[in-house]
């Protein structure tokens, strides 16, 4: 879609109209990054006093020539219009041997927390028989966003009883004193295609806590499929506004996404009066792949956050966020 987004209306609420800025953001442009090799994947806003941080995952080749990811940040002044700086170094290290965020993460979720910042991580390792694992991790900054440190070498939220494959994408805000998580859960791994490597099939799903560290999931999926049972859900991103809770992922087909245009990542929309109940209504949303450029082929890893009394939407293009991020600002 060329000029951006139609007003939002729903249940005759209305919410916003929004304006696609394009890419913000290109890894390739800063000197700083040119010891990764690219991507700049789900980028998640942190709101500070005179900047906007935005955190993103970027790659890094192991001595086996496999990726790793890092997770890096570049600031932007509070309009969103300019550039502060880069980050030069990772802001939290890859876990130790063995453990669940060994091989990378990615999302990396911040959120501010009382005094403190505290963010929710997806930490991923490579196994066997599947590509990977993941599980959600906790980590916290001492010096306003600067760098973490884990809470502990362990998963706060992992593979279980009812949830056995995997589990992340983690996003966390707190309502009327409760921690709200939406995450994604693996349902299966499946081989789609004949001699292929198999595929996994994941959902968005909902826990809360009452301190930020032990949550207790619901355990089933919150959002309808709109393609079929095997549509792949990723990244929820939850705002409330105008009494109504408005959430924004991405959705695919779970094989050939890599090489056909036509079964790469959407993005999807929902609302909820509630939390518990969601109605998905993409249509609403109003923002589509553009006819040419970064963004014609895939939109994925979306953002929702509040700036400067406005609504913004970051979100990734072609390639999984391999040419960067762009923004869509909902205003009156």
């Amino acid at each position: 879609m060329g000029s951006g987004l139609p007003s939002w209306r729903v249940n005759s609420i209305e919410v916003y109209e929004g304006i696609k800025k394009g890419k913000i953001f290109d890894p390739s442009e800063h000197p700083e990054l040119a010891q990764f090799v690219g991507y700049a994947q789900s980028p998640q806003a942190l709101v500070l006093d005179d900047r906007v941080r935005i955190y993103f995952s970027i790659r890094k080749s192991d001595s086996g020539g496999k990726f790793l990811s890092h997770v890096s940040f570049v600031d932007f002044d509070l309009e969103l219009r300019g550039i502060l700086g880069v980050a030069n170094s990772p802001v939290i290290e890859l876990g130790k041997l063995g453990t669940f965020d060994e091989h990378g993460i990615f999302p990396f979720s911040p959120l501010k927390d009382g005094n403190r910042i505290v963010a929710y991580t997806c930490g991923w390792s490579r196994r066997g028989s599947v590509s990977v694992e993941t599980s959600t991790g906790l980590a916290v900054s001492h010096d306003n966003g600067l760098t973490f440190s884990r809470v502990g070498d362990g998963p706060i939220m992992s593979s279980s009883l009812h949830e056995p494959f995997l589990v992340g994408d983690s996003f966390v805000r707190v309502f009327n004193g409760v921690y709200h998580m939406w995450y994604i859960f693996g349902i299966r791994w499946s081989c789609f295609e004949n001699e292929g490597p198999p595929d996994r099939v994941y959902k968005i799903a909902h826990a809360t806590s009452t301190d930020g560290i032990h949550f207790t999931p619901n355990g089933k999926a919150i959002i309808a499929d709109k393609l079929h049972e095997d549509e792949c859900q990723a990244l929820p991103s939850v705002i409330y506004h105008t009494g109504l809770y408005h959430m924004v992922f991405c959705y695919r087909e779970a094989v050939g996404f890599r090489k056909e245009k036509s079964r790469g990542y959407r993005l999807g929309y929902a609302y909820s009066s509630d939390l518990l109940t969601w109605t998905r209504d993409d249509d609403r949303l109003g923002i589509a792949m553009a006819d040419e450029g970064w963004d014609s082929e895939m939109m994925c890893y979306p953002h929702f956050f509040s700036c400067s009394d406005e609504w913004h939407l970051l979100y990734n293009g072609n390639e999984f966020g391999k040419h960067g991020f762009g923004l869509a600002t909902l205003v009156r």
